[in-house]
């Protein structure tokens, strides 16, 4: 389990196939801190740790989740957010974030708001999958790149979020441009309200 606060960002240093399988080899400042079979997100995405040497670990994505995230873009270099799990008596300073993303998205459109910038994503619209919870509310939470955000002006396939100078500095939202593919993970709490509607 997650909260969304990304903690700094980890760098791709080698990325290796293994038959439908990627092991991606990154390095951050908390290397020496992880251990074998943790949990960490990256860019939103819930890996286990199965390696780690000096100052880099070894995470391993497989097919399905290379087919419904953006790990199978990254490149040696890249930037990944990177948070490890929340600490029970911790506050939860986002919203809660399970590390299961939903689909990708495209941003669309970036716009200056006199210091922040409003970033615009994109996705397929699927009205079966809207009415399981994968929907964005006006005021709601919503996860792109691991990064935990307040929805605004959201439409059936589309929604804003507004990132400030801090967010851009400590996350890979600097690296986002306009037709950059990000990972999306749906409020929880909205998909078990619309699987309680099912059930009535």
């Amino acid at each position: 389990m997650f909260s969304g606060i990304i903690e700094e960002f980890a760098t791709v240093v080698a990325i290796k196939h293994d038959r439908e399988n990627i092991d991606f080899t990154l390095t951050c400042s908390f290397t020496s801190e992880l251990s074998i079979d943790q949990s960490v997100a990256h860019n939103g995405v819930c890996l286990t740790v199965v390696k780690i040497e000096g100052n880099e670990y070894v995470v391993t994505a497989m097919k399905e989740t290379l087919d419904r995230t953006n790990l199978g873009l990254l490149k040696v270099g890249d930037k990944v957010n990177v948070e490890r799990s929340m600490v029970m008596n911790g506050r939860l300073d986002g919203h809660i974030v399970q590390g299961h993303v939903d689909q990708t998205a495209k941003c669309v459109k970036m716009e200056d708001a006199n210091g922040s910038t409003y970033f615009t994503f994109e996705y397929p619209e699927n009205r079966e999958m809207a009415r399981r919870g994968y929907f964005t509310v006006d005021k709601g939470s919503v996860t792109v790149n691991g990064v935990s955000l307040t929805v605004c002006n959201p439409t059936a396939n589309s929604f804003q979020v507004a990132i400030i100078p801090y967010t851009m500095e400590h996350t890979n939202f600097q690296d986002i441009r306009v037709g950059t593919v990000v990972n999306l993970e749906f409020d929880i709490l909205g998909k078990y309200i619309a699987r309680l509607n099912e059930l009535k």
